[in-house]
């Protein structure tokens, strides 16, 4: 099929077993990075350096105000940062077209961002549309989307955002993140305001096809639970800084408190359903 999107060219790390058979390679550095707002009194982030590498999946795990949500806008030069550098799949962001650079950048927002005057079809279709391909290529990716994202092309290619669940919304703003055939996409509290069904079969779908697209995915996320049970890796900030990453078990030898303290919510929160759910062990 024209624009089908599945990659030939596997790629490897080692938190990851997505793809198969290469060597290593960051696709994401960020590089004693700095960002302050308000005649610079406040430090959104603070000397921030972090890879994340092809084909892995990284969670950016921290309370409101710890800076996530701003690390990741600077990525892809929704804002500027003030010190370091970004670099992007070995290209300083600085010297990237920021138009260019985020039309080959997938980005998913938590409310999905979809634009309410256009049709399902018309906003997973408008990267593709942008970068000039044709109309029957474009037509062929939106059904081919729809279908990975578990969205019936007949009963939804038409629709537009106000006749959606929040969970179709959502699985409409993923497949328009992919429209462009991304290598990295990013998603800033995907799941964050979906019921918990919904939350956790949207959460397994997009794992599965980050794994069966080979991407790179960044995530920020509140929810340490989310974070361990979906990405290879994690990275815990707080007030600017990143204090902490690696898998839940390199976490957990961490010794900072802030880190163990998240480490620990999802195991109260495990002990709490253990003891309120009929038929529990004591």
């Amino acid at each position: 099929m024209a624009g089908a999107l599945k990659r030939p060219q596997p790629r490897r790390i080692p938190t990851n077993d997505a793809c198969p058979q290469t060597e290593v390679a960051a696709l994401i550095v960020f590089d004693h990075v700095g960002k302050s707002f308000d005649g610079g009194r406040v430090k959104a982030v603070d000397d921030v350096s972090l890879d994340v590498g092809t084909c892995e999946f990284l969670a950016i795990v921290g309370s409101s105000g710890s800076g996530k949500t701003t690390l990741l806008r600077l990525a892809n030069r929704l804002i500027e940062a003030d010190t370091g550098r970004i670099i992007i799949e070995g290209e300083d962001v600085r010297a990237a077209d920021p138009v260019g650079l985020r039309r080959r950048i997938g980005t998913v927002f938590q409310s999905g961002g979809l634009f309410p005057h256009m049709s399902v079809a018309a906003n997973i279709g408008i990267t593709p549309k942008l970068k000039g391909e044709r109309e029957s290529d474009i037509a062929a990716t939106v059904d081919e989307l729809l279908d990975l994202v578990r969205l019936d092309r007949k009963q939804f290619r038409d629709r537009f955002p106000h006749e959606l669940s929040g969970g179709q919304r959502q699985r409409v703003g993923v497949a328009r993140a992919l429209a462009a055939r991304p290598k990295i996409v990013l998603m800033d509290e995907p799941f964050g305001a979906l019921d918990p069904l919904t939350r956790d079969a949207l959460g397994d779908d997009y794992r599965a096809l980050h794994k069966e697209l080979e991407l790179t995915t960044v995530m920020i996320t509140h929810d340490m639970t989310e974070a361990i049970l979906l990405a290879d890796r994690i990275a815990v900030m707080r007030e600017g800084r990143i204090l902490a990453t690696g898998t839940a078990s390199e976490l957990a030898q961490s010794g900072d408190a802030y880190v163990a303290e998240l480490l620990r919510t999802p195991r109260r929160q495990a002990e709490r359903l253990n003891a309120a759910l009929p038929g529990s062990s004591t």
